[in-house]
């Protein structure tokens, strides 16, 4: 509710946001329910009304980035035989490490009430890496019976490649520092598709 006692449309996603903005712009020592909701422009205490604390704030933050990224991972089958596979496949992990930037992930592994609640959230069938694995699979085979990606080509094996270094990049780059996320991923592709 706002202060004036009316329901806030996408509350979630707005501080959500909120909370990505204030890490980007001061870093995670910066990350308050407070700063949250300043930056949202809500309530001071309208975090803690849905959500037991920023733990579990966090935790789902990440659980739904990884939802949303999971989505997009799907909906590259609607794309199978336009533009170019690896256009395709580098537009949805520049979106993925886009969805999560380092310092939320890094937080919500490091916090351990925070971590325990994404395991559980993993565990309870959240989608995560290997639902964005699977999805980038079912994408590969469809160009394969397109004759887009060779025959011998191994999707299983370029959709685990792809992934895992999707998470090492999302785990250890530092913005502003190394190689463009948009450069090594191309690279990426450039490798894993080579026929």
């Amino acid at each position: 509710m706002s202060p004036r006692g009316v329901a806030i449309p996408d509350l979630r996603e707005r501080l959500f946001a909120a909370a990505e903005r204030v890490v980007a712009r001061d870093g995670v020592a910066a990350l308050t329910s407070r700063a949250i909701t300043a930056e949202a422009d809500c309530a001071k205490g309208v975090l803690h009304t849905h959500f037991a604390g920023l733990d579990e704030f966090v935790a789902e933050l990440v659980l739904d980035r990884f939802a949303r990224s999971a989505r997009q991972a799907e909906a590259l089958e609607a794309t199978v035989g336009e533009a170019t596979v690896a256009d395709n496949l580098q537009e949805v992990v520049l979106a993925l490490m886009d969805a999560l930037p380092p310092a939320v992930v890094g937080l919500a592994m490091t916090r351990p009430a925070a971590a325990l609640h994404t395991r559980e959230g993993f565990r309870s069938g959240a989608p995560a890496f290997d639902a964005i694995q699977h999805a980038f699979t079912a994408y590969l085979q469809a160009e394969q019976r397109g004759g887009r990606l060779p025959a011998d080509a191994d999707p299983a094996t370029i959709a685990l490649a792809l992934v895992g270094t999707t998470h090492h990049l999302l785990m250890t780059r530092v913005p502003g520092r190394g190689e463009g996320a948009e450069v090594t991923v191309r690279r990426l592709l450039d490798v894993l598709l080579r026929s």
